[in-house]
């Protein structure tokens, strides 16, 4: 019986030594496999040496970011060449007389519009609430009253103006303020005055998407098809009189 349990003892420790030897067999070569495999995974590395990421303080909702380039805050139209034309009054300015554009020129931007039309509405169609954005005074995003207001698509509240309807009409009622949000592009030309670069835009309005990344044609014409003519790498930005009360406010730009 003594010899019995003896050799049943050094059987199962045989056995138990088998598993232990098998787990650590098991083990080692999962961890082998790891080595090779971590030495075949290499990080990639672009090579390009980027500046550092400048910081810039985003703002609290309806106020510019810091690197913004203030265009009118609700009391000073210093900016705008003919700026004295259009009225100041709570907190906005109202088109009157002529169009009025920057001092200052600008190319690529990030350009911060609000904008509403009169609450009372009179006219129809393009005499109802028209002024429009010119981006370097030649391209033109339509400022128009499109709520329940029937015009040509590519005439109303954020066309490409004579290109390109907007995606959606998101139009507030007339008298509510409005947002235009712009990514702007700027086109280029060689030295003998050859495109090289088509300009794009994006807009967002009322934060919706109705313009994504387009192409611009050429500048904005009521009566020729829009075309590029040579012209200098900045320029200012214009808003347009159209012979109705639209109020502007809060008007900010960033350079790209």
């Amino acid at each position: 019986m003594i010899i019995s349990r003896l050799f049943s003892r050094s059987v199962q420790g045989l056995l138990n030594y088998r598993v232990i030897m098998s787990t650590f067999a098991v083990v080692g070569m999962l961890l082998l496999g790891f080595l090779l495999f971590a030495q075949q995974l290499k990080e990639y590395i672009s090579g390009i040496k980027w500046p550092e990421v400048k910081v810039v303080d985003p703002g609290r909702p309806g106020v510019p970011p810091s690197d913004a380039i203030v265009l009118f805050d609700g009391k000073d139209m210093s900016q705008w060449v003919d700026g004295d034309a259009w009225k100041v009054q709570d907190g906005c300015v109202i088109t009157a007389k002529k169009d009025i554009h920057t001092k200052q020129a600008f190319g690529d931007c990030q350009l911060h519009v609000e904008w509403t039309t009169p609450r009372e509405v009179k006219g129809s169609g393009q005499g109802r609430g028209n002024s429009g954005v010119f981006l370097m005074s030649l391209y033109e995003v339509q400022v128009l009253d499109s709520y329940d207001n029937s015009t040509y698509p590519d005439g109303q509240a954020g066309a490409i103006y004579k290109q390109r309807p907007p995606l959606v009409n998101v139009c507030r009622k007339p008298g509510e303020w409005q947002t235009y949000d712009i990514i702007f592009s700027a086109p280029r030309f060689d030295e003998q005055g050859t495109l090289t670069k088509p300009s794009y835009i994006t807009v967002m309005q009322n934060g919706v998407l109705i313009q994504n990344h387009f192409e611009i044609q050429g500048a904005t014409s009521f009566t020729q098809a829009p075309g590029y003519t040579a012209h200098p790498a900045k320029m200012p930005l214009q808003l347009q009189y159209h012979n109705n009360k639209v109020r502007y406010r809060n008007i900010w730009i960033r350079e790209l």
